[in-house]
């Protein structure tokens, strides 16, 4: 498999979400003093035009997110909430619209969750898809009733009305993902089919008062030209302005910072990733020197990652950065500890601990700055609808004990990581600290099965420079959303210079995602991987043999533990 083909199957990776109940974002002032019919400029701003958004109303289905993803893609701001979350905080967003997403659910059900009454009665736009079109059909007077075949995968829908804003643009038949197993018995009154499939006769639905529903996922790459359709929505229907931009986040973060801020002292935990690169320069913008950035090395890091990352931020970005080798104290608080759970807990706790004593001695401080973003929260959080549960403890969000002392500063907690690595674009960084490939907090912990030793993670540094060093050569790099080595628990008999072994097996784990919250496994080139596997046996001692790892999130998570 070439490189070529590497990519085009990258490009086909099945992206869906997991979702959570999240809070009404901070961000409330976004745009308040940004307008124009066209995304704003870097450095540009129209006062006068007031804050703007579309609210995806959540009711628990895998693509929920990805509907807030592509709407924001679209410069309009959009954010995710449970289907119970009253009026009195959504109106503080401003809404121009609100989207009803899927769910498991069906609306026939005594429990199914219900769309609020404020959603008709505000007389918004509304587009209700799948679950959401079925229960806005249930609860306006039509009728749901069990389909007679489940209809999933791809369909060809057909366009009967082409004259309707939502569907402007679009040929007269395209291709949808459909997920579903009941369908539109009987629209409400006031509702006409606007389009059809072979097994659903109403399979887009529309009325005067800029009500829509449709039965496929327009979110997903599955439907092509899903997009569109959601670009339709958010402008011709909700008369959008597209003035949530990169730029404009970054202006009224670093305000945020200040107010939050004041006169206060804030430290921020460094890695060398994206998140935390990005989160320190924003702080530091806003702040200066009441920043002092505390770089540990838990003993967990890669090969030459701590020389590496205090060279960035002391030559390149010219911050006061703290260096802590606390290698043997953590080491220490892993002993026994083979639990993953157990793992993160232990080691954000130990890592607070060692911010509050290095904390003490630059005098006293109010803040701590964390690189949270909005998929760590979605996985680390059990959604109060019950649409989704808790997935892993994140590092920078469960894995912090509840007594610190410090108030968290988390300007990109409501970002995507490709959102973050835009602001870490605007705002200079370098470009190898842009494009790194996430790191997990945890480190390497994580990706030794079992109890971390310092002979493990030797072993699997080691293996992993051999990953990285391929990869970087076959020019694939920035292709790959992740591509690391896991050291399991499981030993094997093989052969070397004619005698038995019994060592390690080595994991590789390589994945193509927009946003870590799917993946698919990625296509590397069979030479690419019998290079690696052969490097491994032959440069890394007590290793004898290497699998690939071919699951896709979900059903699986990217990182083993």
């Amino acid at each position: 498999m070439n490189n070529k083909e590497f990519n085009q199957s990258a490009d086909k990776s099945f992206r869906v979400t997991t979702s959570g109940d999240m809070e009404v974002s901070t961000y409330l002032e976004i745009a308040k003093e940004i307008g124009g019919e066209k995304p704003v400029a870097t450095g540009e701003a129209v006062s006068g035009v007031e804050t703007e958004a579309v609210v995806v109303i959540d009711f628990g289905s895998q693509y929920s997110l990805l509907i807030a993803r592509q709407i924001r893609e679209l410069h309009v701001y959009c954010e995710l909430v449970s289907h119970e979350t009253p009026w009195e905080k959504i109106a503080q967003l401003n809404p121009r619209g609100i989207v009803l997403s899927g769910g498991p659910a069906s609306v026939y059900e005594h429990d199914s969750p219900k769309i609020p009454a404020y959603v008709f009665e505000k007389e918004l736009p509304v587009l209700g898809i799948c679950y959401g079109m079925q229960a806005m059909t249930y609860q306006l007077g039509g009728l749901v009733e069990k389909s007679l075949k489940r209809e999933y995968g791809h369909a060809v829908l057909h366009i009967s009305n082409m004259d309707i804003p939502l569907l402007a643009g679009l040929p007269e038949a395209i291709t949808v993902w459909m997920s579903h197993s009941d369908k539109i018995d009987k629209m409400p009154p006031g509702f006409k089919s606007l389009a059809y499939t072979e097994n659903t006769p109403v399979a887009v639905m529309g009325n005067s008062k800029n009500m829509y529903g449709i039965q496929f996922h327009p979110e997903v790459v599955h439907t092509p030209q899903g997009k569109q359709i959601l670009e339709n929505f958010v402008y011709k229907i909700c008369g959008c302005h597209g003035n949530w931009t990169i730029a404009n986040f970054i202006n009224d973060s670093i305000e945020k910072i200040k107010q939050q801020v004041g006169d206060g002292k804030v430290i921020n935990a460094i890695s060398g990733g994206v998140d935390s690169s990005v989160v320190a320069t924003l702080i530091h913008k806003a702040i200066g020197k009441q920043l002092t950035c505390i770089f540990v090395n838990n003993g967990l890091l890669r090969r030459e990652e701590a020389e590496r990352t205090l060279n960035v931020f002391r030559l390149n970005l010219g911050m006061n950065v703290i260096y802590v080798d606390a290698t043997e104290r953590f080491l220490e608080r892993l002993k026994g500890i083979v639990d993953p759970e157990q793992k993160r807990k232990s080691i954000g706790e130990e890592f607070i601990k060692v911010f509050e004593e290095e904390a003490s001695k630059i005098g006293e401080v109010g803040f701590l700055g964390q690189g949270t973003l909005y998929p760590d929260v979605i996985e680390s959080t059990s959604s109060a609808n019950k649409a989704s549960v808790k997935i892993k403890t994140h590092h920078n969000v469960g894995g912090l004990p509840s007594d610190m002392t410090f108030k968290l500063l988390e300007p990109l907690r409501y970002l995507f990581k490709d959102e973050a690595r835009q602001v870490g674009i605007e705002l200079g960084l370098p470009e190898e600290m842009v494009w790194r490939q996430p790191f997990p907090g945890p480190g390497l912990a994580i990706r030794i099965i079992g109890e971390v030793t310092p002979e493990k993670l030797e072993i699997l540094r080691s293996a992993d420079w051999i990953v990285m060093d391929e990869i970087k050569k076959a020019k694939l790099y920035r292709q790959l959303w992740q591509s690391f080595a896991i050291l399991t628990d499981v030993k094997s008999v093989g052969v070397m210079s004619d005698y038995r072994t019994y060592g390690y097996l080595v994991a590789l784990r390589a994945v193509t995602s927009n946003d870590a919250m799917t993946a698919d496994w990625a296509r590397l080139p069979y030479d690419l991987l019998a290079r690696i596997s052969n490097r491994i046996v032959n440069e890394v001692a007590l290793v004898n043999r290497v699998v690939y790892d071919i699951t896709s999130k979900p059903p699986s998570t990217i990182e083993w533990e």
